[in-house]
């Protein structure tokens, strides 16, 4: 899996660039937007289902963990079943890089609740244009642009509307609020290193989780 968060989308009467079919008129800047989503995806690489997660609050390491666990729930008990090792690739973002302390304790704490082994692979700085996804965040720009964006209906529907290698992504919102700037305590996060299995040579790109007596 290939999973990412997209810049943010604010809604309104604001431009996008692009041409689009009639009147078309919008503002040529953004400032004071009230209404703004951040988009969150995953892309199976195998299947090349895509789904995107639309939050309405922040973007923070629970949100994209949430975002993680409501992707495996919409999986079906047969996907779910025949998973054995779950493969993240992800950017190394402040959010989610290999040493945010929250985002780690949550990912050991999905690991145990699902029981599958959790590997994740980091991009280096610089290289997160290699990140599947940032491929589907190209198609999902070029299918939208020019279009005016001026509800969150709006949104959703051109998101649902976008195709990634010809299969229709899977949309939901999430309405949830979340709060910044949580971490762990040294002492807290002793407990969540010691069941991070680090590749020794390159410790905070490629980590393994197990779980509880896997």
């Amino acid at each position: 899996m290939s999973i990412d968060c997209k810049a943010t989308v604010n809604i309104g009467d604001y431009s996008r660039g692009g041409q689009t079919r009639g009147d078309n008129q919008a503002s040529d800047h953004d400032l004071g937007c009230k209404e703004k989503y951040i988009p969150c995806g995953l892309v199976d690489e195998d299947s090349g289902q895509l789904s995107i997660y639309f939050g309405s609050s922040y973007k923070t390491s629970d949100f994209i963990v949430d975002t993680i666990q409501a992707w495996w729930k919409d999986l079906s008990s047969v996907q779910q079943a025949q998973t054995t090792l779950l493969q993240l690739k992800v950017d190394n973002e402040p959010e989610s890089s290999g040493v945010r302390t929250q985002f780690l304790k949550r990912m050991v704490e999905f690991c145990d609740q699902i029981g599958k082994p959790i590997q994740l692979l980091y991009y280096p700085p610089y290289h997160s244009k290699y990140n599947p996804i940032e491929r589907c965040w190209g198609i999902l720009e070029q299918h939208w642009n020019g279009t005016q964006l001026k509800d969150v209906n709006t949104m959703l529907q051109w998101a649902k509307s976008m195709t990634w290698k010809g299969i229709h992504p899977i949309v939901v919102l999430n309405q949830r609020p979340y709060a910044k700037g949580i971490s762990l305590s040294k002492t807290a996060m002793r407990e969540v290193e010691n069941r991070l299995e680090r590749n020794p040579d390159l410790p905070k790109w490629d980590i393994l989780i197990r779980p509880t007596g896997g």
